[in-house]
Formats: C-alpha cells, sequence, structure tokens
C-alpha cells in the first residue's frame, strides 16, 4: 500500500508543470484568499499587541468602584492620597511612587485627514515616569509641572499633525506647547499625549478631581495583599486592576469585531478558492484518466489514487499560501494606522502585525482548501470504471 502511494502521488506531483494554466489559477485563487484573511486579521492582531502585550504586572490601575475605564472613572483628590497612603506601594525619597491621572479626549487633525479626530490627552502627575518604567524620553524633555508643556507619544507624533517637539496647539483654554516626544514599547500609551494633571484640571475646570491613580507595587506578589489593604479601608471604594489586564479588556471589543469580520470575509472568499481548486482538480483527474485506469488495471488500490489527488491539491494550496503569506507580510506587516478605541472613545495608533501564529492559521485554512477542492475529483477518480475510463480519450 505505502509502495503504490508513493508511487501514484510522486507521478501526480511531478506532472504539475504539464498543467501551469489550471494549477496557476488555483494557487492564485489560494493566495488571493490569503493575502485578505491575513490582510484583515492582522488590523486585529496590531491593535491588540498594541492594548495587551504590553504593560507593567507591577503597576496597578486605581479606578472607582463598578467602572471598568478611566472615562468613567472618577474620584476627589482626598481619594487619591488615601489611595497613595495604602501599604504596599513602593516608595523612594519623594514619597508613593503614583501618579493620580486625569483623562480627556480633544480634538485633532491627522496627518491623513485634516478633519479632526479624538486625542487622548492625559493629565499626570511627576511620578509618572517612575510609575511606568518602560516610558522613556526618545527627543526633547519632560515636560515642566505647572506648565502648558505637553509630552507626545511617537505614535501620535507619526499620526497626527503638528506634534513635533516645538510646535504649539490649542485645545480646551490653554495653548500647548510640545516639549518631548516619548516611547512606550509600542503600547497604547504610546498614542496618548501627557500634560501636568494640575494644569488639566483648570483648563477643563474639573476642580481636585482625577479618573484615576496609577501606583508601582513593591513587589508583583504584594498584588492582593494591597488589593485587601484598599477593600478594608472604608474610606475607599475602588476597583484595582494590573496594568496589562487593563489594557487587554480594552482591546476585547475591537478585536472581537475585527476577527469576525475577517474569518466572514476569507470564509466567503475561500468557497470561490475551493471552487477554483475543484475545477483544476477535475481538470487534472480527466487528463489522467486513462493513465489512472491502467494503473488500477495493474492492481492499484483505489486509496492511493485518492490520496494522489489530494496531495495535488494540498501542494497547490501549499505554494498559493506561500505566495499569499509573503505579499500580506510585504504590505501589511508594520504598517503604521490608528483607529477608535470603542471603550475610550479615543484614536489608538497601532502597526498592522503579521505574526507567526497568522501564518500558522493560514496555513491550515488553506490546506483545508486544498482538500476541500480535491475531494470530489478525488473520489470520482477512485471511483470511475476502468473499462469506461479507458475508452476516454
Amino acid at each position: 500500500m505505502l509502495s503504490q502511494i508513493i508511487a501514484v502521488t510522486s507521478v501526480n506531483l511531478r506532472s504539475i508543470g504539464q498543467r501551469l494554466g489550471s494549477s496557476g489559477v488555483a494557487i492564485i485563487g489560494i493566495a488571493g484568499v490569503i493575502v485578505v484573511f491575513l490582510g484583515v486579521l492582522s488590523i486585529g492582531e496590531g491593535f491588540r499587541k498594541a492594548m495587551a502585550d504590553v504593560g507593567d504586572p507591577q503597576t496597578v490601575i486605581l479606578l472607582r468602584a463598578g467602572t471598568d475605564t478611566e472615562m468613567t472613572s472618577g474620584f476627589s483628590g482626598d481619594t487619591a492620597r488615601l489611595i497613595m497612603d495604602t501599604p504596599g506601594i513602593a516608595r523612594d525619597a519623594s514619597g508613593p511612587i503614583a501618579s493620580p491621572e486625569l483623562f480627556v479626549i480633544v480634538g485633532h487633525p491627522s496627518k491623513k485627514d485634516p478633519s479632526d479626530a479624538n486625542v487622548p490627552l492625559r493629565g499626570v502627575s511627576i511620578g509618572a515616569l517612575k510609575v511606568r518604567p518602560g516610558v522613556r524620553i526618545i527627543e526633547g524633555r519632560m515636560f515642566s509641572p505647572g506648565t502648558n508643556e505637553i509630552v507626545v507619544g511617537r505614535a501620535a507624533s507619526n499620526q497626527f499633525a503638528g506634534l513635533s517637539v516645538g510646535s504649539q496647539t490649542n485645545w480646551g483654554q490653554n495653548t500647548w506647547k510640545v516639549v518631548g516626544i516619548f516611547d512606550a514599547n509600542g503600547s497604547a500609551a504610546e498614542s496618548e499625549i501627557w500634560c501636568d494633571a494640575k494644569v488639566l484640571q483648570g483648563a477643563y475646570h474639573r476642580g481636585n478631581s482625577y479618573q484615576s491613580v496609577y501606583v508601582r507595587l513593591e513587589r508583583v506578589e504584594g498584588f492582593q495583599a494591597f488589593k485587601d489593604a484598599l477593600t478594608s479601608n472604608p474610606q475607599i471604594s475602588v476597583t484595582a486592576i494590573r496594568e496589562p489586564e487593563y489594557y487587554a479588556a480594552q482591546s476585547e471589543v475591537l478585536h472581537t469585531i475585527i476577527r469576525t469580520v475577517g474569518f466572514i470575509i476569507a470564509g466567503l472568499m475561500g468557497i470561490g478558492a475551493v471552487f477554483g481548486a475543484v475545477n483544476t482538480m477535475y481538470t487534472a483527474v480527466a487528463s489522467r484518466t486513462r493513465e489512472i485506469a491502467t494503473l488500477r488495471a495493474l492492481g492499484f488500490r483505489n486509496f492511493p489514487v485518492v490520496l494522489s489527488v489530494l496531495s495535488e491539491a494540498v501542494v497547490l494550496s501549499l505554494i498559493g499560501c506561500a505566495i499569499g503569506g509573503a505579499a500580506a507580510w510585504l504590505a501589511f506587516d508594520g504598517y503604521q494606522t490608528s483607529t477608535m478605541n470603542f471603550q475610550s472613545f479615543s484614536q489608538v495608533a497601532f502597526t498592522f502585525a503579521v505574526t507567526p501564529a497568522l501564518l500558522g492559521q493560514a496555513l491550515i485554512y488553506s490546506v483545508a482548501m486544498g482538500l476541500l477542492g480535491g475531494l470530489f475529483p478525488a473520489w470520482r477518480a477512485a471511483r470511475l470504471p476502468v473499462v469506461t475510463a479507458l475508452r476516454e480519450l
């Protein structure tokens, strides 16, 4: 049986070059499906990486109890002070490593579209860089407290107009000057603009209020003890969540939508590609009808014939997958864009990501298309009566 499988399959594969026209149609069809499949899913993967694959588990975000985003959270400055006095927070010579923060949305044009987009403007405290050790100033300097100076995330600087070092812009009642650009390892923070929280409170009439407090724990394992200390304080009613978990939850809705749309589009296109593969394999079987009948007359069983046709279909699908995967990687991987985060109603800049995991999914999908495309032609080849096949031209 094994020798029959090897013999028939090798004959089929060596004859692919004799049917370049029909084989090329199947390859191009599958390659097109893979390009679209990877292109759409790379959007969701890039957004997920910007929102979820970052953050430090030693950094904890405090929100008002019952809320899950900074947009709906809020508490007074006194509550923020009580939070920062909670045991378990790392401290240095200047006090607890924490940053009470304020979050507003401002309208600002992108470089590609002159109409205003929603850009997050975050008011932070002096300890913001200590709380987020992965953030660093890569151009210019940090803003001076008490001034209308801002620092801009690298992604925001690339996506939105007039946000280079030295430029000025107007939001609220203030004119703001860009004094620095910061890098945050590709996280969602790079889509933000930072300023002094106290200045932002005055510009937007927020009084002495904040929407979140970012704190740095003494150690990663101390999260539960810190959370218990907050719960035991009757003066505080907050939700504590680690930074990576918070951003992962923020990306869930859009990531799910993009993946759903991607699979629907790829599924519809895949149906067309399967029909193309079916046509190709029927042509391949028809061109070798006498050859297959002769092999069966010599004692070759049906299973090696079926497997040989399916093997050819899979090989064609793998070639299509390789071409489509390479094209998608060259076209989409690393492409920068921005989209709306529906949970914060602000633009998040990110880069498309054609990851090994997505390429693996594309490989499985292409093999499935090849098997479906070759199944019925293979069945016909195995079921065709030998006498009838020998009489066909």
